[in-house]
């Protein structure tokens, strides 16, 4: 029996991409899934998705950057399902493409990017893991970037708000020692996905990982303990393809 049958799971920007895969995956495994984004016919198409894979599923249409929806998104899946065991912090922007370098960066579009990227996590992750300190257990993962941690030029604001996630992420991990709560940051590495066409139009979609395959590394991070607060999906799946 999968260890994920029967838990909660809220997975933000689940409407395509990574976010659709991840939502898909823990169906697969029983999970009950909460699945927010903004565009709502797109939400209602993966929730009909999970369905069809047998699983309970609550579609919420909600924009992260907004901290009233991120109230009701947590609030509505408290209600749906009394708990939540595991939060997937999708949810990412861009920012304006093509890729500008932090010299012509809009101000604006900068604050965006750190709105979605890191302010709504630590908003979500706040109002998710006071129940989950009550439970005495739960999973948060953050989804970072391997432009956290290296410079690439017109990645910026993103490239920042990954790196202050990581950090985030860190700081999360250290307090919530013992608690039986854990909270990771999980780069993905490069996927086929809307986002990395948009950032690199020429890019071969061949040397790219397919959004469903990334999405196992997740459903073995959700349903074992693992001492790393940063991870990358490809070790996390290199160690399932040897077990």
């Amino acid at each position: 029996m999968s260890a994920l049958r029967g838990r909660v799971a809220l997975v933000t920007g689940a409407s395509r991409g990574l976010g659709r895969a991840v939502a898909l995956a823990f169906a697969r495994e029983g999970a009950l899934l909460a699945i927010c984004a903004r565009g709502a016919a797109a939400l209602e198409a993966v929730a009909a998705e999970v369905r069809a894979a047998g699983a309970a599923v609550l579609a919420i249409q909600a924009d992260v950057r907004n901290s009233r929806d991120i109230e009701r998104v947590v609030a509505l899946t408290l209600e749906g399902f009394q708990r939540i065991d595991i939060l997937v912090n999708n949810a990412s922007e861009l920012g304006p493409t093509p890729l500008p370098y932090l010299v012509d960066y809009p101000p604006d579009a900068f604050d965006d990017v750190l709105q979605v990227n890191v302010v709504a996590p630590f908003r979500l992750s706040q109002a998710v893991i006071r129940s989950m300190l009550t439970q005495r257990e739960g999973v948060v993962i953050n989804v970072s970037s391997d432009a956290a941690v290296t410079g690439y030029p017109g990645w910026g604001a993103y490239s920042v708000s990954k790196a202050a996630l990581d950090g985030l992420t860190r700081t999360w991990a250290e307090e919530l020692e013992g608690t039986g709560v854990r909270i990771h940051a999980v780069d993905p590495g490069d996927m086929d996905t809307a986002m990395h066409r948009a950032a690199e139009p020429e890019a071969d979609p061949i040397d790219l990982a397919r959004p469903e395959e990334v999405a196992e590394a997740f459903v073995r991070l959700a349903s074992e303990p693992h001492p790393a607060t940063r991870l990358e999906a490809r070790s996390l799946l290199e160690v399932r393809s040897r077990a």
